[in-house]
């Protein structure tokens, strides 16, 4: 059986630098019938552990560490028993909101993760945060963005451990090269395709 993808929208706050904001976070399950993956865990682990239902969770992918993606990782770990997965260049950012809690295991670029069958691949793309990921499904035609790329232009920079150079060049460099048909789920708001973000080159220019 081929993976699934579901889907659930938590609502909660981001903190960075100082400044708080009302955020509303996309959760993408990946799996099949009996195992899956969560990418991200923002502010609502029982919303989370209702989209996973019955399987057996085998990791929590973190896309980057700001706490509106991690804020319930150590609960949603202690209640699942899934391990905590995060890209150690993210290590840093972590320990701002969880300093007593590590992660269980690195993420790092070209590992491949089986789940219900398929092939999930990771794509470090630094930019919105040093040690930020990207999830690609071949099999689905499917990449999972996180905070690097959204409908309608790049990941959020100008704040601490963000460069938008570098957030353009994971773009132009690890996304672009996909196929355009691809689908894009991101971590905030609507999806998007690889195609109409290529076409969109004012929101990806240098300036």
């Amino acid at each position: 059986m081929t993976a699934r993808i579901d889907h659930a929208v938590t609502s909660g706050t981001f903190t960075l630098d100082g400044e708080t904001f009302d955020v509303d976070n996309n959760v993408w399950v990946i799996g099949d019938d009996t195992e899956c993956i969560v990418l991200d865990a923002p502010h609502d682990v029982d919303r989370i552990l209702t989209v996973v239902g019955e399987r057996n969770l085998k990791a929590i992918v973190c896309t980057h560490a700001h706490d509106d993606h991690i804020r319930v990782a150590p609960e949603l770990a202690a209640r699942s028993g899934a391990p905590i997965w995060l890209h150690p260049a993210d290590a840093e950012l972590w320990a701002h909101t969880h300093p007593a809690r590590q992660p269980d295991a690195e993420l790092y670029d070209g590992q491949v993760i089986e789940v219900g069958g398929t092939r999930v691949e990771v794509l470090h793309t630094p930019g919105h945060s040093t040690g930020g990921v990207c999830l690609w499904v071949p099999e689905l035609n499917t990449l999972f963005s996180g905070d690097t790329m959204f409908s309608g232009g790049p990941g959020a920079t100008g704040r601490s451990f963000s460069d938008k150079p570098t957030i353009l060049t994971s773009i132009r460099e690890r996304l672009f090269t996909l196929p355009e048909d691809a689908t894009v789920h991101t971590g905030h708001g609507d999806s998007t395709t690889i195609g109409a973000e290529k076409a969109n080159r004012e929101a990806y220019a240098e300036g």
